[in-house]
C-alpha cells in the first residue's frame, strides 16, 4: 500500500527490514505500531432476511492494533477484538436474540477476535489481509480486501501520523457453527462485513 511517502529503492534484509538509498546514507525501515482510533472505527454486517431485504447492523465496541511497514508494504502482525454483546441492529428484541446461543452466544463467547497472519499487496493502495477469525470458540482463516485511503499527519485534534483504511469480506456463518434459521432458510448464510477506521501511529519509537 502507498502511504504517499518518498519512493526508495528497497533491499531485502531478513523478513521485515528494508534498507533505503537516500543520498549516501542507508536508513533502516522497520514496522511501526498503530492503534485503531476508538472514535473513528466502524464495523458493519449485512445479511439477507427471507429474501425480502438485508438486515444491516453494527458492533459498537471493539479495539485493535497492528504493525505496518510502509516501505516493505507489509503488515507483520495485528489484532482486533470485538465485544460480541455490543451488536446493534436498531431492533431491541432482535439484538437480544443475536446475543443468545442461536447466534453469537455472547455470555459464553464475549469476544470475537481477528489475528493477522499474512498480507499481500494488490496495488499501490490495496491489498489482501489474511487472518484467523475466532468466533463461538472456532477459528477459521478469513481474507479481507483492504484499501489505504490516506496516510498523513492528522490536520486537527491529536495531529499524529494517521492511516485511514477500509476493509471488507464475506463469511459463511455456518463455518463457525452458527446454523440457526438455515433450514428452512430464513436468515442468509453469507454475512458481508465492512470495516472503516483510522489508526494512529505510536511515536514512542521503532520496534
Amino acid at each position: 500500500m502507498n502511504t504517499q511517502r518518498k519512493t526508495a529503492n528497497p533491499i531485502v534484509a531478513g523478513l521485515a527490514a528494508v534498507s533505503l538509498a537516500m543520498g549516501s546514507t542507508a536508513v533502516l525501515a522497520e514496522p511501526r505500531s498503530y492503534k485503531i482510533d476508538d472514535n473513528h472505527f466502524a464495523i458493519t454486517f449485512e445479511v439477507d432476511h427471507l429474501g425480502y431485504a438485508s438486515v444491516i447492523g453494527m458492533f459498537l465496541k471493539a479495539e485493535g492494533q497492528f504493525e505496518y511497514d510502509a516501505e516493505a508494504r507489509d503488515v507483520p502482525s495485528g489484532t482486533v477484538v470485538v465485544q460480541s454483546a455490543s451488536v446493534f441492529s436498531n431492533h431491541e428484541k432482535r439484538d437480544e436474540h443475536l446475543r443468545k446461543d442461536d447466534f453469537l452466544h455472547s455470555e459464553q463467547h464475549p469476544e470475537i477476535t481477528f489475528e493477522v497472519t499474512d498480507f499481500e499487496p494488490t496495488g499501490d493502495d490495496t491489498g489482501k489481509l489474511t487472518g484467523d477469525l475466532t468466533m463461538l470458540g472456532q477459528t477459521h482463516p478469513v481474507t479481507l480486501d483492504v484499501t489505504l485511503n490516506k496516510a498523513a499527519e492528522y490536520p486537527i485534534s491529536h495531529e499524529e501520523y494517521t492511516l485511514g483504511l477500509s476493509a471488507s469480506t464475506t463469511i459463511q456463518r455456518s463455518d463457525w457453527g452458527m446454523t440457526y434459521a438455515l433450514d428452512p432458510l430464513m436468515v442468509g448464510d453469507d454475512v458481508h462485513l465492512r470495516f472503516e477506521f483510522e489508526a494512529i501511529r505510536d511515536n514512542n519509537g521503532w520496534f
